[in-house]
């Protein structure tokens, strides 16, 4: 202000929702605090609509401003308090000044009920803060790559620490995120459950279960719901919903209700938390989940009788949505994550002293073969050609020996998949998730070098901004599956797998790559 410097300090208050802020300014200063009505755009703000809701003071004691928000049927309140040199009034229906000069800040905390903050001070939630982080960064696992040759280690480095950062203030609340997590809005405000394992695994992987844990005890809320919806299309078990809010509730698509490699995930999640706590207690939390998936999954797959096998659709649209649901069958992800989850939920059977399920061993051990054609896997059975003519979207087919452990796959037929998706894949055109994803396969196969230039490759969506957000386009500025997905990836390279080779770093080049870690989790 007039050229003279001002110094500004933020903080979010660890365990609530707390912004505290502190100013030092030679100069007067005044501070806006002004509230929007709901919008489904980027910023989820209408500013025009002055009209349409309320900012209501409830009191203004003491030097706290208590206000009551109401939108529609929603109600919410927001407290504020200045603190040093600083006084605050109502300058319209929903905008307030905060002037002050010299060293000065406020407190402002959102709740549902209304809370009382007087004599609450900036320096408390600026102390939380610091306590908290503390705490994060000394715990978990920790990866160094100090002394590679490789030009590209540091900016590895830098994506890693950011990632960590980003996953852990936008990924780790009781619900699973959207995929731009908080910061603006995207799909309406929906938040997407194949997303879901991309946001939040590595935080198993990476020493930080309790992360997870959150997230994960969400489907227990919705499970009534998945029972039902189950149930009016004809199913056993427990089908979860594709794009959804709170409530658990699918969003009107023509692809979600088509979508199946979500089915899975809360089996392998669940297992993430076992191996990285193997308590009985974990087992009891998260059965019904498993056992209710399971049953899902049995009873989805078909007979074909004629040959013998069980089918994944017609209709289903496989991650890569870019097939006709009609025209599609047995996708080789999905194949494979089917016969995977199976396998999981079998296990978990065991764990509690329970006989194996019958119906789930007869459709695992009889699922249809990984479709392959020219030597690669195709995305589906039913693919006119290996996957040359729709080499855009998501080279999903590698999926099934990388982030999965490779139920049913021919190491050298993935091996060719993976060389010609590197050859021949249209890398514009994929999300940011893709690129550890491929990463994961080829150090599954030994192909060190592929894993890192698949990671690190210069390609539209796997852009990573200077405050570490993974960008996609212009309506899409951040894409948190990129980053949770980064930090799976390096898990399995820095951390191995579970029967993977016992070298170092198995995942890394070793002539060029000097890599240390501590409390990495291996990946199954």
């Amino acid at each position: 202000m007039k050229g003279q410097p001002v110094t500004v300090r933020t903080c979010c208050h660890p365990s609530l929702d707390l912004l505290a802020v502190e100013i030092e300014s030679r100069e007067p200063l005044t501070v806006l605090f002004d509230f929007p009505y709901a919008s489904p755009r980027m910023n989820a703000a209408d500013w025009t609509s002055v009209g349409a809701h309320k900012t209501v003071v409830v009191s203004r004691e003491a030097g706290e401003f208590s206000l009551r928000r109401e939108l529609d049927n929603d109600r919410y309140y927001v407290s504020i308090v200045p603190h040093g040199k600083a006084e605050m009034e109502q300058a319209g229906p929903h905008l307030f000044h905060l002037r002050g000069w010299g060293q000065f800040g406020w407190v402002c905390q959102f709740s549902p009920q209304g809370v009382r903050l007087t004599g609450t001070a900036p320096a408390e939630a600026f102390l939380a803060s610091e306590r908290h982080w503390s705490g994060f960064w000394q715990g978990g696992a920790a990866v160094d790559l100090e002394g590679s040759k490789d030009p590209r280690a540091k900016e590895l480095e830098r994506r890693m620490v950011l990632s960590q950062y980003l996953t852990a203030i936008q990924c780790s609340g009781s619900r699973p995120p959207q995929e731009t997590g908080l910061t603006c809005n995207s799909w309406y405000g929906k938040f997407h459950l194949e997303m879901h394992w991309w946001h939040a695994a590595h935080f198993a992987l990476w020493g930080r279960t309790p992360l997870l844990w959150k997230s994960m005890l969400w489907y227990r809320q919705i499970l009534p719901m998945a029972l039902a919806k189950a149930r009016s299309q004809g199913y056993e078990g427990a089908r979860w919903p594709k794009m959804v809010g709170p409530e658990g509730r699918d969003s009107p698509s023509p692809v979600g209700p088509l979508l199946i490699w979500q089915q899975p995930h809360p089996i392998c999640l669940a297992e993430l938390c076992f191996q990285s706590m193997p308590w009985r207690e974990i087992l009891e939390i998260y059965a019904p989940l498993v056992f209710e998936t399971a049953h899902f999954m049995a009873s989805y797959a078909h007979w074909d009788a004629a040959r013998r096998r069980y089918v994944l659709g017609p209709p289903v649209i496989p991650a890569q949505e870019n097939h006709p649901a009609r025209e599609t069958w047995n996708p080789t992800f999905e194949l494979a994550y089917w016969a995977h989850g199976l396998k999981l939920a079998q296990r978990w059977r065991r764990r509690l002293g329970l006989p194996p399920e019958p119906a789930w061993e007869k459709v695992r051990r009889n699922l249809s073969a990984l479709p392959a054609k020219d030597g690669v896997y195709l995305a589906h059975e039913n693919c006119p050609q290996t996957f040359t003519e729709r080499n855009r979207d998501h080279p999903s087919m590698l999926v099934a020996l990388g982030v999965l452990p490779g139920e049913g796959v021919d190491r050298e037929t993935m091996r060719r998949t993976l060389k010609k998706v590197m050859r021949e894949w249209r890398w514009p055109d994929t999300w940011g998730w893709d690129f550890p994803m491929v990463a994961m396969t080829a150090a599954r196969l030994g192909e060190t070098q592929i894993a890192v230039d698949a990671l690190l490759m210069e390609s539209p969506k796997n852009v990573y901004l200077p405050n570490g957000h993974n960008y996609q386009r212009p309506n899409l500025p951040l894409y948190l599956p990129g980053n949770g997905g980064l930090l799976a990836a390096v898990a399995l390279m820095a951390g191995g797998w579970q029967g993977g080779p016992k070298a170092h770093a198995p995942g890394f080049p070793p002539d060029a790559w000097t890599v240390r870690s501590e409390g990495l989790k291996p990946l199954l």
